[in-house]
């Protein structure tokens, strides 16, 4: 059967970790990153980044989509006579909304997304998403969110997304049946194996968020309990809480420990007897166990370095830790939100090293002096460590690969282990 693992055990783990925090140069991807896995999961909704031809190379390369294969996103490029004030910013870009949109009609919901460019002239994209929203409405809903890098890392791109969705919820009757939403980008494999995890514990009000269809939003309340798929939505569970939703504390579905408590947390407050919760998670939990058992061979008593970058570094850590036997030379994180994190960080090891922020120089000299078996950071730093003999695992591909929930468990492991036994065959 599946054990209970405590969560709050001072003996067990670093509920309060000393905490180093960074200023300075920072290597993080852009915000607008996000749109590449966003636009797969709402499908009716268009992202349109305001911004440069630099914006629009980088989505474009990011989402290694054809011209011809009709994505649903696309750039309205601010260009030299937008800069030097000769064009009318706003004309110009409800010419390409109208364009756009008169070609697409399967758009349901538009996203304006706004880049450094656009902040950087000052283009108020709030007034543009309402103005563009009464005429197009009701076809067409207009929202905005920013996507800019200048003090953001890459995930903080749907958190803003799904920000600006919450205001357009529906709102849940103060006397309709309790609810769970989950929340955070989920592929569908994995939303349809929670839902069935779930539904077979009793738990059959369910939403996801964001849904698959931009019409089909959830309606939210009082009633409404929401647990965080993704570890890096802050202002969404904020703007959440705002709207009266509660949100049930558990650290995040990665693994098969972590998917057991993760679930654990709605199930207690459905009040899903233990023996029910057991007869649903075992087999799954054990499949889980027995595939990672697999890849532990390989990760056992290798020691890890986070560089900052993606907000997922103290789950990861946790699992690679507790599950695998990684040691944690250092986790380093964009930003640490102890209310989001206070379940993962009391799972922590003793002693465990935390960075929150970055001074890259500094991190690049403790990495060396740690001198790691496998490095997780962004794609700027990958190839120059890799050139110093580190061995590297891009920190962006553990978000656009699905890696939530036991039957991906052994998956996730694997984007570790795959580095190392490339690396050994190599020097072979």
């Amino acid at each position: 059967m599946n054990a209970v693992i405590p969560i709050h055990s001072n003996a067990a783990g670093c509920a309060e970790p000393t905490v180093r925090t960074e200023r300075g140069q920072r290597e993080v991807f852009c915000g607008l990153t996000g749109i590449i896995w966003l636009h797969r999961k709402i499908q009716d909704a268009f992202f349109l980044v305001v911004g440069s031809r630099t914006c629009a190379h980088l989505i474009q390369s990011a989402a290694g989509v054809m011209i011809f294969a009709e994505p649903r996103f696309g750039t309205a490029i601010i260009d030299e006579r937008d800069l030097a004030g000769l064009a009318d910013c706003n004309d110009e870009l409800d010419k390409v909304v109208d364009k756009l949109l008169s070609r697409r009609p399967d758009i349901r919901t538009l996203f304006l997304v706004g880049s450094c460019p656009s902040e950087v002239i000052k283009l108020d994209l709030s007034r543009a998403a309402e103005r563009l929203s009464r005429v197009h409405t009701p076809r067409v809903r207009v929202l905005n969110y920013s996507g800019s890098g200048i003090e953001t890392t890459f995930t903080q791109g749907e958190d803003a997304c799904l920000q600006a969705l919450v205001p357009v919820l529906p709102t849940l009757d103060a006397n309709a049946d309790k609810r769970l939403l989950v929340v955070g980008t989920l592929a569908d494999v994995v939303e349809d194996q929670m839902r069935r995890l779930l539904a077979d514990m009793g738990i059959t009000q369910l939403d996801f968020f964001p849904p698959r269809n931009s019409t089909d939003l959830p309606a939210i309340g009082p009633n409404t309990r929401f647990l965080l798929a993704q570890p890096f939505l802050a202002d969404t569970t904020l703007a959440l809480e705002a709207r009266g939703a509660q949100r049930l504390t558990a650290p995040f579905p990665l693994g098969a420990e972590g998917t057991t408590l993760w679930l654990q947390a709605a199930a207690s407050e459905w009040g899903v007897s233990q023996a029910q919760f057991e007869a649903v998670t075992h087999a799954p939990h054990q499949r889980a166990e027995a595939a990672l058992a697999r890849q532990k061979v390989h990760l056992a008593g290798k020691k890890i370095f986070f560089f900052p970058d993606s907000q997922l570094e103290i789950p990861l850590a946790r699992f690679l830790s507790r599950e695998l036997g990684m040691q944690l030379a250092e986790i380093g994180t964009p930003y640490l939100h102890r209310k989001l994190m206070s379940e993962e960080l009391a799972l922590l090891p003793p002693g465990s090293q935390i960075t929150e922020g970055q001074h890259v120089e500094n991190q690049l000299d403790r990495c060396h002096a740690a001198a790691p078996d496998l490095v997780v950071c962004g794609l700027g730093l990958a190839n120059p460590l890799e050139a110093q003999g580190l061995t590297t695992k891009w920190a962006i591909e553990l978000v656009f690969t699905p890696i939530q929930g036991y039957e991906q468990a052994a998956d996730l492991a694997e984007l570790f282990s795959r580095p190392l036994r490339r690396r050994i065959k190599l020097a072979a």
